[in-house]
């Protein structure tokens, strides 16, 4: 893996960084790389293992993270702008995670989303309660225009 190269005619020892996490057994043991998790995940309706690939729990936290910064009470643009600009974060993210077990992380980013924009016009909309009535999910997700995120459907 590592080993002597020749650079502009100089020989050159290539070593490890000391932040390298090393070579890990992916059979065995999770990884991340480039906003992915891989390694073993189990299949939860029946038990079972299996390698695969997920959004990783930093990319979760990093698009819950955006969602929340648009999402504040200071965001004083109209709603088809907020919900525009967060329907762009949204599909780019869906977009690059389109790989692998992606259906937990879909739900959670959903649930976030749904949260946040319900408590964004409860404020906006000076609502005295949480708003799930008023902003429930069918609401959000349907007449409001948020995307929500889906895995596409399967071809049999």
């Amino acid at each position: 893996m590592f080993g002597t190269f020749k650079i502009h005619g100089k020989p050159w020892t290539a070593q490890p960084l000391p932040q390298m996490a090393g070579i890990k057994a992916a059979r065995e043991e999770s990884f991340s790389f480039l906003g992915y998790t891989f390694g073993p995940h189990r299949y939860k309706p029946d038990g079972h293992w299996y390698l695969g690939a997920s959004p990783s729990k930093k990319s979760r936290q990093r698009i819950k993270q955006k969602v929340g910064d648009l999402l504040i009470p200071g965001n004083v643009g109209s709603w088809e702008e907020v919900r525009d600009r967060l329907n762009q974060i949204l599909r780019g993210w869906s977009a690059y995670f389109s790989y692998g077990s992606r259906a937990t992380a879909y739900r959670e980013v959903n649930r976030y989303v749904s949260a946040r924009v319900r408590h964004f016009l409860t404020r906006r909309h000076k609502v005295q309660s949480r708003g799930t009535e008023r902003f429930g999910d069918e609401r959000v997700f349907g007449e409001l225009r948020v995307i929500r995120l889906a895995p596409p459907p399967r071809i049999a």
